[in-house]
């Protein structure tokens, strides 16, 4: 492999704070600054795509020509050894100083082998398998040239309207850091330099999960307590866990667009959190602060989003366009330029790209590690763990031995793109499994399985329930498989009505007529308001959009291979008035009292009950649990917890043990309950276990108005349960 040659190589140890590992490369930064023109320093800060995808509103036909003017330092939407190659080819032998590219990609969950969505996987509260399969992703996507990926997502949501909820962990900030450090972990590996590892970005930064109206791109507005409180955590358990990347929002914070804000991007990120990666703005974000209105031409926009903390511009070519008059009207320093490439460059050196530009060029890794059946087994897995039974009257599931004919209804049961999702990388649909599929794996011979569409995902016609019905009455049990399209959620796909789109729930309704034993099986990147199908079937089993693997893990549950133990992340509203909904909210002058149902001067609706449909941590299991002496006592400056688990059904199952808190009395008021830990253990039948839980002061923390955070001694009520709702609790004097 080729060594760059451009500058004299001088040995230099650079260590960076932050990152995962150091790096020792035969290259010295500062030396090749001095080398670079202007214009070649800009280009580093230039981010461009291909033309293979489109992720945003632009295109860059002539990407080929920046590339070898050493005008561009990354590229996007562009993978594939051969791909890859061509281009930095162009790039570190047909340019001056032949610096090696960066490649990124929206790899969101899964490369090649896609796992469920990150929603999804959240369910699963398996943080080791989360991380394995992030590490298979940048396995997958290094075989084919990508050393670079946009995630994770850990935009904390409390809107299911906003369709980008299925990119991330839900609503919670405590489990959402857990997860969010997790994927920087799986992503960068423990050796950043390895081919088989890839840069990550934290991403959006900050608060873009909290759009008024659930509106994409819209105006974010939140208190600056919340802000610190709910909001920024996840990301700074990115910072904390080494990514080397993090990405702008495209929303406003406090009236100022992230992607110029300078508080945001310079006083708290690098002054605060010290992080010494690189920033990139999201897709063409420079250019839209004129649309905000904070800068009144692309030239402003530049100089706003450069004095930020803005090092590089993705797409928007408003560096490119703009930071050479910028500098000669003084505007800005070559300081400044020389900071943001030495940032970029860093990140090259520690990817290894210095010593081999063509180390993620291997045409074996590609031949060898992209769907390999360990990965795939791996996807399987995650799907079976992602499956939230959500409602199993009479024991509906699993399907029972005596079931000789099933009929899967539904215009999600065959249809191999929506297992995918939204986000799908370099997915190749047409490998993956149907529900359909994986329930002819799982039955052989024994089973007839048959299919029938019934209806469209979204539209009215009706003139398939007929044969849909006759199905139904021909069957011994019947599986509706019923959602959303995968492009119904994620960028740019909110929606005013998140109930089963179409005329699903009159399918159902007509269904259900047959009288035969009936699940609905749900395909869906966001929590569904689904009280009309709740009322109708006896047996609901969320799925999300299981990837690759979809129809075997589904297949795995459904029959009782795999006893479902997933847990919901984010809150499933009765309607969609509720909205936004979430477990830890504040309390009032006024809550709602339950002894005093029909009392009108309360918090509550004149419509509707102020419980969701399914609360936060919910999810049944084919067997059950008893949860009993629950201790929480002060020992040691720390609350020691302990409880009794025990399963008290007919099957082995996995039960994930949620530990909640509550601060009853505070300076300012605190929410009415905070996951604060959690255990996901097997338990056999008849089996008991003893779980324990500590709690220090640093735990219990808040913020407080002036934003510094500390612990308030006083009484807390420990709760612990199998959701967030279902509890035991325990009150304890903390000082």
């Amino acid at each position: 492999m080729k060594k760059i040659q451009a500058i004299t190589a001088v040995f230099l140890f650079v260590a960076i704070s932050g990152w995962s590992q150091n790096v020792t490369e035969g290259i010295n930064i500062d030396s090749l600054l001095n080398e670079m023109s202007l214009i070649e320093k800009i280009g580093q800060l230039t981010l461009i795509t291909s033309d293979w995808d489109i992720t945003g509103p632009s295109l860059s036909n002539d990407y080929k020509e920046l590339i070898k003017a050493g005008k561009a330092g990354a590229v996007f939407n562009a993978y594939t050894v051969d791909f890859v190659r061509e281009l930095q080819k162009t790039a570190v032998e047909e340019t001056r100083l032949k610096i090696p590219l960066l490649f990124g990609y929206d790899v969101i969950h899964g490369h090649r082998t896609i796992f469920p969505i990150p929603l999804g996987q959240a369910a699963s509260w398996n943080l080791d398998l989360i991380r394995r399969s992030e590490s298979v992703a940048a396995s997958e996507a290094t075989a084919e040239g990508i050393n670079w990926i946009f995630a994770p997502m850990v935009d904390i949501s409390r809107d299911p309207r906003w369709g980008r909820v299925s990119e991330g962990g839900g609503e919670d900030t405590w489990l959402t850091s857990k997860i969010g450090a997790t994927r920087v972990n799986g992503f960068q590996g423990e050796d950043l330099s390895s081919n088989s590892t890839a840069l990550a970005c934290v991403k959006h930064f900050a608060a873009y999960g909290a759009p008024e109206a659930g509106r994409e791109y819209n105006t974010v507005d939140i208190s600056t307590t919340s802000l610190f409180e709910s909001y920024l955590p996840p990301y700074k358990a990115g910072i904390d866990a080494g990514t080397g990347s993090v990405m702008t929002s495209f929303n406003e914070i406090n009236g100022q667009p992230s992607t110029s804000n300078k508080w945001l991007l310079t006083d708290l990120l690098r002054d605060q959190w010290d992080f010494k990666g690189f920033v990139v703005s999201d897709y063409t974000s420079i250019n839209e602060l004129v649309n905000h209105g904070v800068a009144e031409d692309e030239k402003s926009a530049a100089l706003l989003s450069l004095n930020a903390g803005v090092d590089m511009d993705m797409q928007g070519r408003a560096f490119l366009n703009n930071l050479e008059m910028l500098i000669a009207g003084d505007k800005i320093s070559m300081q400044q330029i020389d900071q943001a490439v030495r940032r970029i460059l860093i990140a090259k050196a520690k990817l290894g790209l210095f010593d081999d530009p063509y180390r993620y060029c291997n045409k074996k890794r590609e031949k060898t590690a992209i769907m390999t059946k360990d990965n795939r087994i791996l996807a399987r897995k995650l799907v079976r763990e992602s499956c939230v039974l959500l409602k199993n009257e009479n024991n509906t599931l699993p399907i029972p031995d005596n079931v000789k004919s099933i009929a899967i209804i539904g215009p999600l049961g065959d249809s191999k793109k929506d297992m995918l999702g939204n986000w799908i990388a370099a997915g190749e649909w047409d490998k993956c499994i149907t529900l359909k599929e994986g329930m002819v794996n799982r039955a052989g011979d024994l089973i007839k399985v048959t299919y029938n569409r019934g209806c469209g995902i979204d539209d009215a016609n009706t003139s398939g329930f007929e044969e849909a019905l006759k199905a139904a009455r021909n069957a011994d049990m019947v599986i509706l498989a019923l959602g959303e399209a995968g492009e119904m959620s994620g960028e740019a796909a909110s929606r005013t009505n998140i109930d089963l789109p179409g005329v699903q729930n009159q399918l159902a309704t007509m269904v259900m007529e047959a009288g035969k034993p009936t699940v609905a099986v749900l395909f869906n990147g966001r929590p569904l308001a689904i009280s009309q199908l709740q009322a109708s079937v006896p047996a609901i089993l969320e799925t999300w959009f299981g990837g690759t693997e979809a129809g075997n893990g589904i297949a795995d549950v459904l029959f009782g291979d795999y006893n479902p133990a997933g847990k919901l992340t984010m809150t499933f509203p009765q309607n969609l008035g509720q909205v936004p909904i979430y477990y830890n909210h504040k309390n009032t002058g006024r809550p709602l009292d339950p002894e005093r149902p029909d009392f009108k001067y309360l918090s509550k609706y004149i419509d509707s009950p102020n419980d969701p449909l399914y609360p936060f941590g919910y999810g049944l299991s084919y067997t059950t649990f008893k949860y009993d002496d629950l201790s929480a006592n002060v020992e040691g400056g720390q609350i020691q917890i302990s409880v009794n688990v025990a399963n008290t059904g007919n099957r082995d199952g996995e039960e994930v043990v949620q530990l909640y808190v509550q601060d009853k009395i505070g300076s300012i008021t605190r929410p009415v309950k905070e996951l604060k830990g959690f255990q996901k253990l097997m338990i056999k039948k008849g089996e008991s276990k003893t779980v324990q839980f500590t709690l220090t002061k640093d735990d219990l923390a808040f913020y407080h108005p002036d934003l510094t955070k500390s612990f308030e001694p006083g009484e807390f009520v420990v709760y612990v349960g199998g959701n967030s709702v279902e509890t035991i609790q325990k009150l304890v004097l903390f000082d």
